[in-house]
């Protein structure tokens, strides 16, 4: 039986007269590496922005590592994204006068934790080490974004949710970046990344596709 570590059950998610999300179902289970792809207006952003606490759902279940996120108030859900989720997005979202250390670091604040060599540690992890005392603008775009890896990864999360990862980088950081995801991946992380490129989306164990807020089918990748 596998277990699973984000589940929703009958999620429905509505703005006004339009739903954007309809009885979504889906079961993702540990050590997964998997994609969420549709059109614009898919509902994969919605999607993504309830499974990690930053939104809610109208009705139904989201349940992840065992905690039903539909049923906290907005303290509870700043807690769970604490504590469950690490978050990277495609616009980076850096703090301009901190260092790459210190924004790794800041991650650890929201935790209540300060550990400097932890935030060393992942730095290191992500090819880093060498640039702890870098600004954001003293960085090119693929080690932003290996910064938003490393601030992801610092609270030992059980989830890595990545949005676009890749979207602003050049094709070569666009490779460091994915083939630190999946080396992350065989590390054991579950990972669920919401792209429009066919081409990741084939990088991963499994691909859901959304149509008009609907589930419309997955699909199995053969990753080599």
């Amino acid at each position: 039986m596998k277990n699973y570590v984000i589940e929703t059950q009958h999620l429905y998610k509505r703005f006004d007269q339009v739903t954007a999300l309809e009885d979504i179902n889906i079961q993702i289970a540990t050590g997964e590496f998997v994609a969420i792809m549709g059109a614009s207006g898919s509902g994969k952003t919605t999607l993504m922005n309830i499974l990690t606490g930053l939104d809610t759902a109208t009705e139904g279940k989201v349940i992840l590592d065992g905690v039903d996120a539909a049923q906290l108030d907005e303290t509870g859900r700043q807690r769970f994204r604490a504590e469950k989720i690490g978050l990277v997005f495609q616009q980076f979202h850096l703090i301009p006068y901190l260092t790459a250390l210190e924004n790794v670091m800041l991650a650890q604040h929201y935790h209540s934790i300060i550990d400097e060599q932890a935030a060393k540690e992942v730095l290191e992890q992500v090819g880093l080490g060498h640039r702890i005392d870098h600004r954001p603008s003293q960085l090119s775009g693929g080690e932003q974004q290996r910064v938003c890896i490393a601030r992801a990864l610092v609270n030992q999360p059980p989830v890595i949710f990545a949005d676009e990862p890749t979207g602003n980088l050049d094709e070569k950081n666009e490779k460091l970046v994915l083939d630190l995801l999946q080396d992350l991946n065989k590390q054991g992380r579950t990972i669920v990344m919401v792209t429009h490129n066919p081409e990741l989306g084939k990088l991963t164990d499994r691909t859901i596709f959304l149509q008009h807020g609907k589930f419309l089918r997955e699909e199995k990748n053969i990753r080599l």
